[in-house]
This record gives C-alpha cells, structure tokens and sequence, in this order.
C-alpha cells in the first residue's frame, strides 16, 4: 500500500522563510552576523507559525510547540550540548587544551595537523557515532592549533566537522544510519558498504585540499620548544580511546568531565571546588544552544502540523519520472526537509517512508535508498548555518557560524559525490 501524503501547505514554510531573512538577510545586508541574535529570529518565527491555522486554540499550539520542543532527539541533543560544555571548560581550565596542542605541534609537521585533526575526528565520529560530540571534543584543541600557528579558526573547525559528518553518516551506531536502514528495510553493513564507497572520493580529496591550504603555515607561529605536561593530556586521550572503543557519548562525556578535574586537583592546577565551578560555567555556556534547539524543535513541529513538510514530500513526488529521477528526488526530498528540520536524524525518519514508497516503485535497492537519504541528509546537515554541528562548533570558539561556511570542504563533496554516483549509477548494487 502507498502511503497517502496530503496535499500541505505551503504557507506554512513561511516561518522559515522569516528566520531566513531576519538572520542570514540582516548579516548580509550589515556585513556582521551577529547584528541579529539567532535566537531572536527563530523566537519571531515561533510567532509567525503560531499565527497559522486558527481551527486550533492557541493553547493546542503551544501544546504542540512544547512537544516538538521536548522531542527526545532534541532533548539527548541538549544533553549532549550541557555535557560538552563541562568537559570542554574543564579541561580548559586544567590546562589540557594547552598541554594538548603543544604536544601536537612537537610530533607533528604544521603543515599536517589539520589533516591530522580531519582524520582524528573521522575517526572518533565514526567509533561514538554523533558528530557532535565529536566536534565538541576537539573544537577547543583546533582553536588552540589555530592561535598557536596563525590558522584561521574557521579553516581548523571547518575540518574537524568535515570529520564529525564522516562518522555520522557511516557509524554503525550513528541514529541516521539506524533510521536510514529501518526505514528501507536493509542490514547495516550493506548500506556501511555502498555508502562508504560513495563518500571515500570525498575524504580523500578533503585530505588533500586541507594539505595544500595549510601548508604554508609550517614556520609562522611556530616555537624552537613546547612545554607540556602528559598528564594534563590524558583526559583528551581518555575520551578518544573511548570513543574509538563504542563507549555511549554520555558516559565519555561525563566521565572525561570528573577525569579532567581529577587530573586537574591532582596536578594542583585548580581545586576542587575550581573544577566544580568551571563544569558549572561550560554548562551554563551552552544554555543559548539548549534554548535555541528547543525552540527550534518546536517550531518545525508547528510548521510539520501546519502542512508544510507534507506539502514538500507531495511536490517532490509528482516531478519524478524515471529512477534516476527517483533517486534524485529521494536527495531532494530528505536535503528539503533536513532544512527545515536542521536534524538529520529526525530529517530521515520523516522523509523514510516516502522514499521506501518511491524506491519500490521504481526498483531502487534498499541499501542504496538508505544511503542516499543519509549521505545527502548528513551533507546538508553539515553546511546549514543553524545546525547543531556548526552551532555548537561556532559556540565554543566563538565565532559566527557564517565564518565556517566557506571551509566546509567534506560536506560539500559529500553531496557532489552523491550527485556524481546518482548520474553514473555508482556503485553497480544488484536487485534482489
């Protein structure tokens, strides 16, 4: 049976549509993002979508709000958010952020350790499974690689996302490779298998390019000696070892934050009441984020009951002629909805269904319509300015988000890569 999609509502994108012109218009049109607070566009487009559909009750709307709001994927996310942000300051205070790059920069050519920190971060994503996590682990380490060899602070956290997408989209454990299977109906590692073919072009060519950017940087910045202790590296080692072991991201995070401070007490860098005050501090620093995620979740629940998803999954179905064009509007159907969404998790499991319908329909293998939801889901994920990835990296060292757009290189091949196996039908899957 086919799944009936109603017609929707287009109007009811139109609180997306604000947010867009009161945060990305106004940082054009003044030249600084931060002229207009993000969480005061999203909050005026709250307003705009409880404007719409006057058969409920304002009080039924904020019902509805309140359970986008709460959705458990938005609420782990918060918890993610507050338990990186004690770990981060933590370790900061401790003075592991500090031991960490000046250990780095004395094994390690300048020139190699962006492409070092990429590759740690594919790594790590892809053992935890979330890209946030991973990005909030080593963004504080890639804001000190960039002050101590002159790097822009956008290029280094623009490759340690590249990485935290990496992992996200092909983690066994990731919550999109989960749905993405679910949903069409295939085993892990076969989708594992198509998907990495599909994306290693990708990396490879990410590699490369980050090489040649930041090569000239080998001498600038650059000290004869480093002074560092290996016990304040420790925590940082910790937290990778467990996530290339699997270990939940709620464990790693909260036992590398009593880690931290226990190195920290021992190395009498702080005291422990120090320590307890600088998680304090890393939680509450991520208090706009928690907000702004909430409200987020919210508002596309209103947006989703309003009719404007629907009236996206419909549109894109009547354009479809042939497989190719199957498989094309399966990338534009999930690419639509995670911009509405900034999700991509919650992105595929709305956009599943539909593209379960459309790939039995013109005889696409499930492993490959999973790996197009999540490649194109995770690309797109990847490069929206008001995602939790580049949200939560800007946060921590405190720049705009708009600053990284240009340095997202992983991304943004992931999804020419996804364009390119589409058009030559790469990797040849036979039909069962």
């Amino acid at each position: 049976m086919k799944r009936d999609i109603s017609k929707g509502n287009p109007f009811a994108l139109l609180p997306l549509g604000v947010f867009l012109v009161l945060f990305l218009g106004v940082g054009i049109w003044t030249k600084d993002f931060y002229k207009m607070p993000v969480l005061v566009a999203f909050i005026t487009a709250t307003a705009v979508a409880l404007m719409f559909n006057r058969k409920d009750s304002l009080n039924k709307k904020l019902e509805v709000f309140c359970k986008g709001a709460g959705h458990p994927d938005i609420m782990m996310m918060c918890l993610i958010f507050i338990l990186a942000g004690a770990f981060a300051n933590v370790a900061k205070a401790m003075g592991g952020v500090e031991a960490t790059v000046n250990l780095s920069l004395s094994f390690i050519p300048s020139q190699f350790l962006v492409v070092g920190l990429f590759m740690i971060a594919c790594f790590i994503s892809l053992s935890m499974g979330t890209s946030v996590g991973t990005i909030t682990a080593l963004a504080p380490i890639g804001l000190g690689i960039a002050e101590t060899t002159g790097m822009p602070v956008a290029l280094v956290i623009g490759a340690i996302i590249g990485g935290g997408m990496f992992g996200d989209n092909l983690s066994m454990i990731s919550d999109t490779t989960i749905t993405a299977t679910r949903t069409q109906g295939c085993e892990l590692r076969d989708k594992f298998k198509v998907n990495f073919l599909i994306v290693l072009p990708a990396a490879i060519v990410t590699v490369i390019i980050l090489y040649m950017m930041t090569k000239g940087y080998a001498h600038e910045g650059m000290a004869s000696e480093y002074h560092y202790s290996v016990a304040k590296v420790i925590p940082y080692v910790a937290v990778l070892i467990g996530a290339l072991a699997g270990v939940n991201v709620f464990i790693l995070l909260a036992g590398g934050t009593v880690f931290a401070g226990v190195v920290g007490v021992l190395t009498h860098s702080f005291t422990t009441f120090d320590a307890v005050n600088a998680a304090s501090e890393g939680m509450l620093g991520m208090a706009e984020i928690v907000i702004l995620s909430m409200i987020i979740g919210g508002t596309l629940e209103l947006i989703k009951r309003n009719g404007g998803i629907d009236f996206l999954l419909n549109t894109i179905k009547k354009c479809i002629r042939t497989k190719k064009g199957a498989e094309f509007g399966i990338a534009i159907l999930v690419s639509l909805v995670d911009m509405c969404t900034a999700n991509n998790t919650i992105a595929i499991v709305i956009a599943g269904p539909l593209a379960k319908d459309i790939a039995d329909e013109y005889g696409i293998e499930p492993k490959r319509t999973a790996s197009i939801l999540d490649i194109f889901a995770a690309c797109l994920q990847g490069i929206i300015p008001y995602g939790a990835q580049l949200l939560v990296a800007a946060g921590l060292v405190g720049i705009s988000p708009m600053e990284i757009l240009s340095y997202l290189h992983y991304p943004i091949l992931m999804g020419i890569c996804g364009i390119l196996a589409i058009c030559i039908g790469f990797p040849k899957v036979k039909n069962k």
